[in-house]
């Protein structure tokens, strides 16, 4: 029937009916379509599945062949995407940026397929180069590049968590970090994002909490503090009977360390709220939690601060 088609007029007028996937095979497989709708095919890179329908000389879509689905939208140069263009994965918008020679370079966004941004800023060779990161409700700003240099870390509400240095995307050598009214808590040593090495931590006014050796985020040899700046516990070793305060000068933590852990009972303005088993510094193994007024709600088993396994749930009010 194909042969019989004589008319470009008719042809493409029928064109504009037909469901967008059977448009795409027809194109893509009958030669005579092409010509006749001077739209050409560059079947390159075929080992990976794709296929470019070019619309003009500089702009053209490029498509999965096993699904025809929609992979980039955009400017081209030889087969190559090169210029303004975007990127979607499975109808989702993925990146809207600049490419050279097929590698991302230049100004663009990156986006989670919820639509919200992940990264705005430049690209050098496919990589983040400058610019800000979304993620995970933190906006981390790179100074100077993603792989080494200075950085600062703000949460959603441009409130600065982390100024100082990083290597590979993650904290590395000396940095600082806040709470959200900006107060400093902690000034040290990283290593790959971790606490390690020299570092100090603090009450929300300044006042000295801990001051000594950090391993893998854990205090291992240093002394602590209240807020008084009366000497609490000394740690050797990861391993004391501690006492650790909050920003009040009310008991926070109460027990043992043993190996970096902490394992004892946990309060809150002065009231116990928890006592059990923690690992990583989490509630983890059996435990005990309090209501504020002091019955217990919950005993059983915990696993990574949430409650886990057989639960069981008593509430005793005082009256």
């Amino acid at each position: 029937m194909l042969k019989k088609i004589k008319s470009l007029y008719f042809v493409q007028n029928l064109f504009v009916y037909i469901d967008e996937k059977i448009k795409l095979k027809l194109i893509k497989y009958n030669k005579r379509f092409q010509k006749k709708l001077n739209i050409s095919i560059i079947n390159y890179m075929h080992f990976k599945g794709k296929y470019i329908i070019y619309e003009s000389d500089r702009k053209g879509k490029e498509y999965n062949s096993y699904d025809d689905e929609l992979k980039y939208e955009g400017e081209c140069l030889n087969g190559e995407r090169n210029g303004k263009g975007k990127e979607y994965y499975y109808g989702f918008l993925i990146f809207d940026v600049e490419y050279l020679k097929w590698k991302r370079n230049g100004k663009g966004e990156k986006y989670h397929i919820n639509g919200e941004l992940k990264f705005e800023g430049e690209y050098l060779n496919g990589k983040e180069l400058i610019g800000t990161r979304y993620d995970d409700n933190w906006k981390i700003f790179y100074q100077f590049n993603n792989v080494k240099g200075k950085v600062k870390e703000y949460d959603y509400y441009d409130h600065l968590r982390f100024e100082g240095e990083y290597i590979n995307c993650k904290m590395n050598r000396k940095g600082k970090e806040y709470n959200r009214l900006g107060e400093l808590i902690y000034e040290g040593e990283y290593i790959n994002d971790k606490k390690n090495g020299k570092g100090k931590e603090y009450y929300k006014n300044g006042e000295l909490k801990f001051e000594g050796i950090f391993l893998n985020n854990k205090k291992w040899e240093g002394k602590g503090y209240d807020k008084l700046n009366n000497l609490v516990y000394e740690l050797k070793n990861g391993n004391d009977l501690i006492k650790e305060y909050d920003y009040d000068n009310n008991v926070e933590f109460e027990g043992e360390y043993l190996n970096g852990q902490r394992n004892g009972k946990e309060y809150w303005n002065g009231k116990l709220i928890y006592e059990g088993e923690y690992i990583n510094e989490k509630r983890n193994g059996k435990g005990k939690e309090y209501i504020f007024f002091g019955g217990l709600e919950y005993e059983g088993e915990f696993l990574n601060d949430k409650r886990n396994g057989n639960l069981q749930y008593i509430i005793l009010m005082k009256i």
